[in-house]
Order: structure tokens, then sequence, then C-alpha cells
């Protein structure tokens, strides 16, 4: 009963998001006259894909528990280590594949240090958000890398169905982790842990094959919306991903996931990312200041935090 009672409200929070969203979205469409064109909706979509991968991501690491600030880093790796590859003459697919494993390794020494070196996930991936813009600068010598293939910037320019190609690629790591969240052991595993960590090591769960899992995860996706964001800029860029940990973690929270652990949902992620992004849209088309949106959506990460804990406090 208490988790179809759950289940419910989070259902309930994912459909109150999305009639906020609604809202927004008809506000826009009253107060600036551009909102509503073609090119600004699929400008919309596309940096609403690439900052949905980190946040689902991102969304695993805060349901087990954890946080990882190394995200914004790992994309700016992913775009100066396959910008490198491509005008190396690496073709596009292996380019890709490398790329992502290293993201993905980045990822793992994350989950390696806050399991096995007993680091606090909020200082170990503090750290490696630093090494990793380091490693970044090194590789590219602080320099944009140009003259990549246009069969590979010619790909976050497509469009089937009148939807940008970013929208596709968004929505089947959409419907992987929906189906890892809700459908697979892992995912039953990952609640577990960041419910209780020491209950879920008592019931057989390994819990260091879950911390490793959820930073690696949260690599690759980094990595993927690095590439995508290389793809759509044309250029290996250095300072790519700055600040995106933020937009991330804005996304998952809002959406629904708590930073003690234990609760979060994919689909409240996407609502939550959406929301963001349109802020962020909306507020560019009315000319609002750029400081004044980052403002507003500190103020959401910070209201969503005091919700969940005093929903917690209630139901104490």
């Amino acid at each position: 009963m208490k988790l179809f009672s759950k289940k419910n409200k989070l259902r309930l929070a994912e459909g109150n998001l999305l009639v906020i969203v609604i809202i927004l979205m008809v506000i826009l469409s009253f107060a600036t006259k551009n909102f509503f064109t073609v090119n600004n909706l699929r400008n919309l979509v596309r940096q609403t894909s690439v900052n949905g991968i980190i946040a689902l991501g991102m969304t695993f690491v805060i349901i087990s528990g954890g946080i990882d600030l190394s995200v914004g880093s790992i994309v700016g790796v992913a775009s100066i280590v396959i910008a490198k590859l491509l005008v190396g003459g690496m073709p596009i697919f292996p380019a890709i594949i490398i790329a992502l494993v290293v993201c993905g390794a980045l990822g793992a020494v994350n989950g390696f240090i806050i399991q096995y070196g007993k680091v606090p996930p909020f200082i170990a991936t503090l750290g490696m958000m630093q090494a990793a813009r380091g490693i970044v600068m090194l590789l590219s010598n602080a320099r944009m890398i140009a003259g990549l293939p246009k069969a590979f910037t010619g790909f976050a320019q497509l469009v089937f169905a009148g939807f940008p190609s970013l929208f596709f690629v968004w929505f089947l790591v959409i419907i992987v982790t929906f189906i890892l969240t809700t459908k697979t052991i892992f995912g039953r595993n990952i609640f577990a842990y960041g419910s209780n960590i020491e209950a879920a090591r008592l019931s057989g769960i390994n819990t260091a094959a879950v911390t490793l899992s959820v930073y690696t995860l949260s690599g690759i996706l980094s990595g993927l919306a690095g590439i995508l964001m290389t793809s759509r800029l044309g250029n290996g860029i250095p300072t790519a991903g700055q600040g995106y940990e933020m937009d991330a973690i804005a996304s998952a929270v809002v959406g629904g996931a708590s930073l003690s652990g234990g609760s979060g949902t994919i689909i409240g992620t996407v609502l939550g990312a959406l929301l963001i992004s349109l802020i962020q849209n909306g507020g560019n088309l009315l000319g609002i200041n750029a400081f004044i949106l980052q403002i507003i959506v500190g103020v959401l990460i910070v209201a969503s935090v005091w919700y969940d804990q005093i929903r917690k406090t209630t139901k104490s």
C-alpha cells in the first residue's frame, strides 16, 4: 500500500509539473511572437535534448543518494576528444565509441573513489570537475578545434517528421533509462541503495557495483551529450558544458528526485529539463538578464529541495 501510495504521489507530481510546463508555454506564446516559430522550437528541442540526456544520467546518481558535479566537464572532454579524433582522420563511429569509453572511464573513476576511497560524492566529483576541465585544456591547448567532417556536423541539423535528429537520440535514451529504472533488477537496486545503503547491503545487493554503475552511466550519458553538442556547434569547444551540472541537478530535483536518495523518476526529469529550458529560452526571447535567469533556476533548486524536506518531515 505504501509503495502504491508513493507511486501515486510521484505521478501526481509529474502531472502537476506537466501542467506548469503547458501553462508556461501558453504564457510565452502570448508574451513573444517568436516563441512558436519553427526555428525557435527546433533550437529549444536541440538544447533540451543535450541538457536532458545529462539530467537523465544525473537522475541515476541522485536516486542512489549521490551527486555528480563533474558532468559539465565530462561534456567538455567528449567534445575535445571526438573533435581531435575526427580531425585526425578517424571514422565517425569508432571516434564516438572511444569518446564514450573515455567519458565512461572518468565516471567509473568517480565511482571508484567514492566506493573504495570513502570520499563523499560532492568532494570526489568536485575534484573530477576540476581535473577533467584541466584535461580538456591540455588536449586542446585551450583552443577551439575546427574542421570537423560535414557528415558529423550535419547530423544535428537533420530534421525527421518535423523534429530535430537530437530529439530522437534523447527519446531513445528516455526509453532505455525508463526501462532500467522501472523494469529491471538494476533499477530496483538503485532505489534500495539510495533509500538505505546498509539495508540494501544486508539484503544481498552488491553496493559497490551500484556505485560504480551509476557514476559510469552518468559519465557515458554526459559524453553522449557532449558529442551531440559538438555536432550541433560544429567545433570542439574547450568550454563546452560549463555550468551544465547545475541545469542537470535542477532538472532532476525539480522533476521530483530527492537529494536524500531513493526517489526520482525519468519522466519527472524529462519534464524538469523541459521546464528549465523553457525558462532560459523564454527569458532570452523576452530580453531578461541572463543573471536573473540563473537566480530563477537557483531558487527552483532550493524550493524543490525545501519542499522535499517538508514532505519528509510531515510524513515522519
